[in-house]
């Protein structure tokens, strides 16, 4: 007898389930200790779940059950989310082995990478360091060329798993993974673009303006003149952040800072409480560790973590923010709902939240609610503030657009030659110039484009989203309060019932209307840019 539809969503979910709380357990000990066993465990356990989804026969079943809406709400988007699991991974088991494996091995190396600098090992902390604070060029120099050696050592193993990712993807009927990869993030490729391409128009001559300034004041601060310049000159290894200004040094007020402490009573005063959240979580450097930040539900009941790097700066103040929003999105899932809508509305939802707390470490209001800075110190350099937000928006977005144009023609031609594409996009993007007489992959540094395939563009759908949900708060939740964003529970109110709750229970521009009264409109992002 041919099972019902919720039958087979039932038995998938028991599957599923405890699969992924293994998996990503076993993700946070390979990426916090670098453990050989959990990482073993972790690609043993990624395979099962692809193997799983692989299944041709039960994918079938899966489309001839779900073809029409059933009229269950919360059974017709289960299975539909269900369906983009599967289709995923339409391809030979041997393929699926091939990939976790290469995969696993390009994480493995990124978790263990310490930069080797004029005879010894430096984190990239420490690399950034150099980059903000050293005025000798050519130490800056080393140390950035220093923070590529990573991509010599891990791009072969990503045009590998390219060419298997594309090679599945095209005995799909896609034409290659990129395109199939939008498609199940319910993306349109096509529309993504066009937006982007709006973006590059709108940003263009702004970010021109903002970086002929900068650019005037390294060429006076490094000694040289402008046409000189070359990527070590900027603030950080891939030129995405905003360089410490003489006006304006914020790092200064988290020198002595606790960030931690602060970002907890942060969340505790909107109305979201984290203090279990951080007693789970990896927050300081250690030998071995992931270098970076990220956030991870295990098992969508709240065991929700963080790991972290922390350093007392501004940097690492707004990425305990960031972390921290994807980690409050996550604990306060309606856990009525099933299962497989227990998770945010969509990769970009989360990154929203995420950019939408991380934004506020250069704010004047947290600085004067949670530094205790006063309201003259604030006024007094409001105007730098607001101008370093929208620097760094202005940043973000150049260099996103090179990350996800880099990306959609690496695998619709991975044969080209790649390192000067790379350059081609840096310069047309982020107009930097190209460094003289360099061919290497330093495409492959960035841990995205070997660790988080298509993920890029949801970043910059992250801050466009933040800024709507910004103006919603803005205008309709402390409309007529004295409270403000930084210090009032009716924020975390508002997200929780209004947003979190929802978890995927609709696509991400339903959610959001939902939330806000309207789907995305790129207008408040530019508003804020402008």
């Amino acid at each position: 007898m041919t099972p019902s539809l919720r039958s087979f969503i039932d038995e998938y979910t028991r599957q599923i389930e405890p699969l992924l709380r293994e998996r990503n357990a076993a993700y946070w000990k390979f990426s916090t200790h670098g453990a050989a066993a959990a990482q073993a465990e972790y690609a043993r356990l990624s395979t099962v779940i692809r193997q799983l989804h692989a299944d041709r026969s039960r994918f079938e079943l899966l489309k001839s059950l779900s073809a029409q809406p059933g009229g269950d709400e919360l059974l017709d988007r289960q299975a539909q989310l269900a369906r983009n699991s599967f289709q995923a991974q339409q391809m030979a088991p041997g393929t699926i082995e091939k990939i976790v494996a290469l995969e696993t091995q390009v994480e493995s190396e990124f978790n263990a990478f310490r930069a080797e600098l004029n005879g010894g090992k430096v984190t990239d902390n420490q690399l950034k360091q150099l980059l903000r604070d050293a005025d000798n060029v050519e130490l800056r120099r080393t140390a950035w060329e220093a923070s590529k050696q990573i991509g010599a050592q891990v791009a072969d193993r990503i045009l590998q798993t390219v060419e298997l990712r594309n090679q599945a993807a095209r005995d799909m009927g896609f034409d290659n993974y990129y395109t199939l990869s939008l498609q199940l993030q319910e993306l349109d490729e096509a529309v993504l673009f066009d937006l982007f391409d709006r973006l590059e128009a709108l940003t263009r001559p702004l970010f021109m303006a903002y970086k002929a300034d900068l650019d005037r004041q390294l060429a006076d601060r490094f000694h040289t003149s402008i046409d000189q310049l070359r990527p070590w000159h900027y603030a950080d290894p891939f030129f995405q952040e905003v360089p410490v200004g003489s006006d304006l040094n914020v790092d200064r007020y988290y020198a002595d800072q606790d960030s931690v402490a602060l970002t907890q009573q942060f969340y505790q005063t909107i109305g979201l409480p984290i203090d279990d959240i951080i007693a789970r979580s990896d927050l300081f450097e250690r030998p071995g560790k992931y270098q970076h930040a990220y956030c991870i539900d295990i098992d969508r009941l709240g065991d929700t973590r963080v790991i972290c790097n922390v350093q007392p700066n501004e940097q690492w103040m707004g990425t305990l923010l960031h972390e921290f929003g994807h980690a409050v999105y996550d604990k306060y899932h309606d856990l009525s709902l099933p299962f497989l809508l227990r998770e945010p509305a969509h990769t970009l939802s989360t990154e929203a939240i995420a950019m939408l707390m991380g934004r506020l470490s250069v704010s004047g209001d947290w600085l004067q609610r949670y530094l205790g800075l006063t309201r003259d110190e604030v006024t007094k350099f409001e105007p730098q503030l607001r101008a370093r937000l929208r620097a760094s928006l202005l940043i973000f977005t150049r260099w996103d657009l090179t990350v996800c144009h880099f990306e959609r023609e690496l695998y619709r031609n991975p044969q080209q030659d790649l390192n000067t594409l790379w350059w081609d996009m840096v310069e047309k993007f982020q107009m930097v110039n190209r460094p003289d007489n360099r061919h290497q992959p330093d495409w492959a540094a960035k841990i995205h484009l070997g660790c988080y395939p298509a993920y890029y563009q949801n970043y910059m759908l992250g801050e466009m989203t933040a800024s709507q949900l910004l103006e919603y708060i803005r205008g309709d939740v402390l409309n007529g309060v004295a409270e403000k964003f930084v210090d009032s529970p009716r924020v975390g109110e508002y997200l929780i019932e209004r947003f979190f709750k929802l978890g995927s229970r609709y696509a991400w521009n339903g959610a959001l209307k939902a939330a806000t009264g309207e789907e995305l409109k790129p207008e408040y992002f530019a508003r804020h840019l402008q």
